[in-house]
């Protein structure tokens, strides 16, 4: 019925068995589960999050749900950056196997799971950096800061 009523919702079950809901500030996207959970999406910032999932809580409400906005937390945070230089992945995977798993036939970037925090990272020849699974900022900060010298011992030399 969410799907019917709201503007900026579409639903197909045989595709994904949520509410798709869209709002433009902040810009994000909600997926609202029949169970009642919702999952918020493409927020800026941990504030942005919080104001988007109450804005959506909001607009089910004057759906005439008995929506509450109850038990918020930030599941998992992404960060990217670019080193501005291109890294060796050969190199690196065969250094650290033991956390590495490179497959470019599969995927073009090296998937690498740092221990403490608990975060992936998605690196790219081009030297793009996706940081994924973080609670909170400081461990996306934190994990880059451990990361960046081993890019470097890494570091593709330039030919001229």
């Amino acid at each position: 019925m969410i799907a019917l009523q709201a503007r900026n919702a579409e639903y197909s079950p045989k595709r994904f068995a949520a509410v798709i809901m869209r709002i433009r500030e902040p810009k994000t996207t909600a997926l609202v589960f029949a169970s009642g959970k919702m999952v918020c999406t493409g927020a800026k910032s941990e504030e942005h999050s919080k104001l988007a999932a109450r804005k959506y809580a909001r607009i089910i409400q004057k759906l005439g749900y008995p929506a509450k906005f109850k038990d918020f937390k930030i599941q998992n945070m992404v960060g990217s950056c670019d080193v501005k230089f291109p890294i060796r992945l050969e190199g690196l995977a065969y250094s650290h196997g033991a956390f590495s798993n490179y497959e470019p036939e599969l995927f073009p970037g090296l998937i690498y799971r740092m221990k403490h925090p608990k975060i992936v990272l998605l690196i790219f020849v081009s030297g793009k950096i996706v940081l994924t699974g973080a609670k909170v900022r400081e461990e996306i900060y934190t994990d880059f800061e451990n990361i960046y010298p081993v890019l470097t011992e890494y570091r593709k030399c330039q030919k001229w």
